[in-house]
């Protein structure tokens, strides 16, 4: 369900409960993670993740006009699964910024290669939809990702099947079964 305006809080009223919320959304956000590797993650997104990030844009930019809050959900209404998929932010996290420049070059086309796994069906993300994150040397440190699941993955996973998410590209082949109550978290995101 996209986010609209009355969603959301006025600056006011967020700055006096950002505390809370931000805390509850940590919280939330420790069960969307997926490390996948030491040095790519996948963090999914959902509506409340999303709400978050729209009020700390809002804030940081002072926004509170009607036309600006519009283009900051327009923004981020596209990363909210819509119960059919899952969306997540992809990184590839290196603290050496040489060892990061070389791991880009690398590992061009990683996001092409990403994928998630249940009931037997495997799933390859579709990548950066919203603009291109790589040219024709190196891939782009971040990557935002959809995965569109089959009718099996969506029902084995909320079935409480074991769930896999790995990549196989040439340079970086790494697989992992993230905890039950990360896949919970991503099974609520299906819709019945």
């Amino acid at each position: 369900m996209r986010l609209t305006r009355s969603d959301l809080y006025s600056l006011e009223e967020y700055a006096e409960c950002r505390a809370d919320f931000r805390a509850r959304v940590m919280a939330h956000k420790q069960d969307r993670q997926v490390p996948v590797g030491p040095h790519a993650t996948l963090y999914f997104e959902d509506r409340l993740t999303m709400q978050y990030q729209v009020q700390e844009m809002l804030r940081a930019e002072r926004i509170f006009e009607a036309r600006g809050i519009q283009e900051e959900l327009d923004t981020y209404n596209p990363l909210i699964p819509d119960g059919r998929n899952w969306k997540a932010t992809f990184m590839i996290e290196y603290t050496d910024v040489d060892a990061r420049h070389a791991a880009l070059v690398r590992l061009r086309g990683i996001e092409d290669r990403v994928w998630v796994q249940a009931g037997g069906d495997r799933v390859y993300a579709v990548a950066d939809e919203d603009l291109v994150r790589d040219d024709a040397t190196r891939t782009s440190a971040v990557h935002f990702l959809r995965f569109e699941l089959t009718a099996r993955v969506a029902e084995a996973v909320k079935a409480g099947a074991a769930l896999t998410v790995g990549i196989d590209h040439p340079q970086y082949s790494h697989q992992v079964e993230p905890a039950a109550r990360v896949r919970d978290s991503l099974a609520a995101d299906l819709s019945e």
